[in-house]
């Protein structure tokens, strides 16, 4: 879900290769998504959603960001995940969405768990499923995506860190070392943690891993833009 995992579907003509054009450092974080619907939707957990999604599919409306963004590709997953097309509503941001949902315009979106949190919790719109393995500790009591059976909405936007391709391995190094050492300062992990980001564990760290991540996102992403002739 980060750039380089969904630019090579969603550009024809991208004109840089993600998996050899740069030289991987290291993951940062990762953004877990949130299943976000109207306050009166008549499903309360991801069960129930899928449930109504499948028998209601012409009446559904999603929410969005714009083709590409992270709450469009987002809830891709989640419909391809569950075989639905619903109406696709594009908005200039995820603000203007939740405001259509707020309102009762927009059924549902797919939006990292900061940008929906006030609206959760003051009860204006209801949460029910984190996309991603273990529960976000801004809401703990909303169950994840895996707990619920549906472990092929797994969406958490990914920052990391890259650099120029040919950047010898000595400087490679250097700066994985460095942004692993910034990870393991409290500040900086209570930051990303305020931010609702889940921090790369350290067997997921370094140039290896990324690069990994990267080759997967892409393998996993192209097959389900395509068939949305995401441009």
């Amino acid at each position: 879900m980060g750039t380089h995992g969904a630019a090579p579907a969603l550009y024809p003509n991208l004109g840089y290769d993600p998996e050899k054009d740069v030289e991987p450092i290291g993951l940062i974080a990762e953004q877990p998504e949130l299943l976000t619907v109207r306050k009166d939707f008549p499903a309360n957990n991801l069960k129930e959603f899928v449930a109504y999604a499948k028998a209601n599919e012409s009446k559904l409306n999603m929410g969005h960001a714009g083709v590409g963004s992270v709450s469009y590709v987002g809830c891709l997953l989640l419909n391809s995940a569950i075989g639905i097309k619903p109406t696709l509503v594009p908005f200039t941001g995820t603000a203007p969405v939740m405001n259509a949902i707020l309102a009762g315009t927009v059924d549902y979106d797919c939006d990292p768990v900061l940008g929906p949190l006030p609206h959760v919790q003051a009860g204006t719109a209801k949460a029910l499923a984190i996309a991603t393995r273990k529960r976000s500790p801004l809401l703990p009591n909303v169950p994840t995506s895996f707990e619920q059976g549906l472990p092929e909405f797994d969406c958490a936007p990914f920052y990391a860190v890259f650099a120029p391709k040919g950047t010898p391995k000595d400087i490679v190094d250097k700066l994985a070392d460095a942004l692993n050492k910034g990870l393991e300062e409290p500040a900086v992990q209570k930051r990303l943690t305020d931010l609702g980001a889940d921090i790369a564990e350290p067997k997921r760290r370094g140039p290896r891993a990324l690069a990994e991540l990267v080759k997967s996102e892409v393998a996993r992403l192209t097959p389900i833009l395509k068939a949305a002739s995401a441009k």
